[in-house]
């Protein structure tokens, strides 16, 4: 199915048979993608004296209950609920779906510390040209596809340094998308320096604005212009599952 988008003046086309998912799935797997040393989702069925929730095991039905944290089982998409006093729901203020999303790839550059971050002068080169992008979405180098089972914990993977985000934010990228399980260093003392500066929380507060992480972006799609649908779960919580997907441009 073949549609046309405008946006700011410009004409998009896209078929939205032709899906390009770039969610880790969320499942009871010990081997699942995973960070914040959170265990893996539980599935369990529900039990109400003689009678499960199991078809294996007697039930009419399957009727599990779940149990997840959606920071630390899978890609989610996160509001400024995440870090604010206030309780701020995704549910609530994510209120579009669709937007013009650019994808980068970049090999995260290391610090004499050696912790490896993304910086403004590798963003600045990846977007120097692009003026229409809405959301951004990041590929860390290397891609391997182990990243759909990366047990993220206690491993200080790359993050994003202020400098950068600021940039992003002089960009007017509202949705931040990125295959690592935070745009902050793992132990950062808790400031989260990224996540306040992309929000410009208190100051400022972007409510609207939306940070995904723990996303996969295969090889074969190639850096570009994309439609994004962000797509959550209506969880009234700061944050969600979620499964952005990309469409191709015509």
């Amino acid at each position: 199915m073949i549609a046309t988008l405008f946006h700011k003046g410009k004409e998009y086309k896209v078929d939205f048979f032709q899906p390009i998912d770039i969610s880790i799935p969320l499942t009871n797997n010990k081997n699942c993608v995973s960070a914040w040393y959170v265990e893996p989702m539980e599935l369990e069925p529900v039990v109400n004296g003689t009678w499960i929730g199991d078809v294996n095991k007697g039930g009419s039905v399957n009727f599990r209950n779940i149990k997840f944290n959606p920071h630390g089982n899978g890609t989610h998409t996160e509001c400024v609920g995440h870090i604010s006093k206030e309780f701020v729901t995704i549910n609530k203020n994510l209120k579009r779906f669709f937007f013009v999303a650019e994808v980068v790839t970049i090999l995260p550059f290391e610090l004499e510390n050696g912790d490896f971050v993304i910086t403004k002068k590798q963003l600045q080169a990846q977007l120097e040209n692009v003026t229409n992008a809405e959301a951004l979405v990041i590929r860390t180098l290397s891609n391997s596809p182990s990243k759909m089972n990366m047990q993220y914990s206690n491993t200080n993977p790359p993050y994003i340094l202020k400098d950068a985000i600021e940039y992003l934010n002089e960009k007017g990228i509202e949705h931040l998308l990125i295959d690592l399980p935070s745009i902050d260093r793992e132990n950062d003392e808790g400031k989260l320096i990224a996540h306040h500066t992309f929000w410009n929380y208190p100051n400022n507060t972007q409510f609207h604005k939306t940070i995904t992480e723990m996303i996969y972006v295969p090889n074969e799609l190639m850096d570009g212009t994309y439609i994004l649908n962000l797509q959550i779960a209506p969880f009234e919580n700061d944050a969600s599952p979620s499964k952005p997907i990309l469409y191709k441009i015509f």
